[in-house]
């Protein structure tokens, strides 16, 4: 490519022929082959999970592109909370190998914000790799179909066990889905739970499918790990 038509790595700055340099996607954090079929956690030989087999969720199977750790979580970051739009098509890229053609669902849906989140950021990071995604599917999008009619507490700062009552009732739909594969597309899952309560609102409107699609999934390990690091940093201080 002529160097005046050259980029520069929105990662390190390095110039390239893409939005990110071949360095800086290879050291994107790749998730492992052997994961859960539905949940996308960590399982050896991709066997269902306990979690899945005791208790299985409203939705069908989760792809997800990444695990949430350095540098997708920077990434994600930045989009969401820098408001960073030229991230949204790199996350889009780096979902879309996951997204298997034979399986294509009926329609997108975006994971929706209450109305006040999105007063608050401008705009729906979910909805913004969505639509590059349906750019390069042609999958029609439902940005519209479901609501976030409670204002829930965020996620990230509940425990575990907690978030799955805390997201409880969040949603509404009133789009009759009869027959309908729908694919909900979000930017991270860590439980679980709240792309299980929306694929249960949606089942309850006839969807006979719901996919989760997810830039990046975080894996309880790391999410341990994390946990023990800042319990150790308190005692030292």
């Amino acid at each position: 490519m002529p160097r005046f038509f050259r980029k520069n790595c929105l990662l390190c700055g390095a110039s390239s022929d893409n939005d990110l340099c071949g360095p800086c996607w290879d050291s994107l954090s790749h998730l492992p082959p052997s994961r859960c079929p539905i949940c996308a956690s960590l399982v050896a030989e991709s066997l269902v999970c306990g979690a899945c087999l005791a208790d299985p969720p409203a939705f069908a199977h989760v792809v997800a592109a990444a695990s949430y750790a350095f540098p997708v979580d920077a990434m994600i970051h930045s989009l969401k909370y820098q408001a960073n739009l030229a991230m949204a098509p790199i996350l889009a890229d780096l979902l879309m190998p996951q997204i298997d053609p034979l399986t294509f669902p009926d329609f997108i849906v975006p994971m929706p914000l209450h109305p006040t989140r999105l007063r608050e950021r401008g705009f729906n990071q979910a909805l913004e790799i969505a639509r590059h995604i349906v750019k390069k599917t042609g999958i029609a999008m439902l940005p519209n179909v479901c609501k976030r009619v409670k204002n829930t507490a965020s996620q990230t700062g509940l425990p575990w066990k907690e978030r799955e009552k805390n997201i409880r009732g969040a949603f509404a739909c009133e789009m009759d889905l009869t027959g309908k594969h729908i694919a909900v597309l979000d930017d991270v899952m860590t439980t679980g739970a709240t792309l299980n309560e929306l694929a249960r609102v949606l089942r309850k409107r006839g969807a006979v499918k719901v996919s989760g699609w997810v830039v990046a999934r975080t894996l309880k390990e790391d999410v341990d790990i994390k946990n023990r690091q800042s319990s150790v940093a308190a005692i030292d201080s």
